[in-house]
């Protein structure tokens, strides 16, 4: 199967039109949830992979992102949004049971959604982010103002600092960035877009044509939803009673990526705690593994999902 066979239509949910790319068929579905600076073309190699070992594999866009209709007012777009959404996707498209797929901050409402909606979910897979429960932010107290998370937390500040740049560069710079082992935090006088030289080479998992996608993407829908959700929308109260995930999950890690760096994220990882939150939980590292490691090593990624998805269909 090949990239020009996923098909793209749009689902109604919440008074807006969400994109969704699809390709394969047949009862067992897997939905994907893109991070940031990712778009649902970040899955392509995994959508390709699954459909064409017999899944059915979806990928939308989150509202404000790409080519779903951006809400009226994005600065009040939350995490429950992207919950409901993606409840609203399952049921315009009569689905009952799917397993649920998440990179980088697609983890959270993968985790979420299985807790809320455990007769929904048949497994989940993360990659980059394990499971942490819901509650307040702590990286302001660890990590100093620089910290990426910080200042595109700051209203108006990312708008500034990406506005100076064409939707493709901000990628690429993001791109550049996360695939460091190092958490990106930027000097003071400095802004977190000159933290990369224009002529700095891309990873070489990446094409010029890849990044053009994502441009495009991004130029239609701009960044402002994208800075809300996740950037803004941290410590939102959910009602999530009892916070353990229950399902089969996976994790995959990079051994590179720079997220291993968060405070408390490596102990937590490699301890007996992600076991109490999610005991039903595989962890695999794959050493040489960047925050991208679905995109740059794809057939190692896509072996480990077919090998979950395989055992608990």
């Amino acid at each position: 199967m090949e990239l020009d066979q996923i098909q793209h239509k749009f689902v109604n949910s919440g008074g807006l039109k969400l994109h969704i790319a699809e390709i394969g068929e047949g009862p067992n579905v897997v939905v994907f949830l893109h991070g940031f600076p990712e778009i649902w073309y970040t899955w392509r190699h995994q959508m390709i992979a699954l459909a064409s070992a017999g899944f059915r594999a979806i990928a939308p866009d989150y509202r404000g992102y790409g080519l779903s209709d951006s809400p009226p007012q994005p600065e009040k777009t939350t995490l429950s949004d992207l919950l409901n959404d993606l409840l609203g996707i399952l049921d315009a498209l009569n689905l009952t049971k799917v397993f649920l797929i998440g990179k980088d901050f697609g983890a959270k409402p993968a985790y979420l959604f299985s807790i809320l909606h455990p007769e929904r979910v048949l497994g989940v897979v993360t990659l980059g982010v394990p499971y942490v429960p819901p509650g307040p932010s702590v990286y302001a107290k660890y990590l100093p103002e620089g910290f990426y998370m910080l200042r595109w937390r700051e209203p108006g500040r990312a708008e500034a600092d990406f506005g100076r740049l064409d939707a493709k560069t901000v990628v690429r710079n993001i791109y550049i960035l996360f695939s460091k082992s190092e958490i990106p935090i930027a000097e003071e006088s400095q802004e977190i877009m000159d933290m990369v030289e224009p002529s700095a080479p891309l990873p070489p998992w990446i094409t010029e044509e890849d990044l053009a996608t994502y441009g495009d993407l991004y130029e239609k829908s701009g960044f402002q939803t994208a800075l809300q959700v996740p950037y803004r929308s941290f410590g939102e109260e959910l009602n999530v009673a009892d916070a353990v995930v229950k399902v089969p999950a996976l994790l995959i890690m990079g051994g590179k990526d720079y997220v291993l760096k968060f405070p408390g994220i490596e102990e937590l990882v490699n301890g007996e705690r992600a076991k109490k939150l999610v005991p039903n939980l595989e962890i695999t590292f794959i050493p040489e593994g960047t925050h991208f490691i679905h995109e740059q090593l794809p057939e190692q990624v896509n072996q480990l999902i077919l090998n979950f998805l395989s055992k608990h269909i």
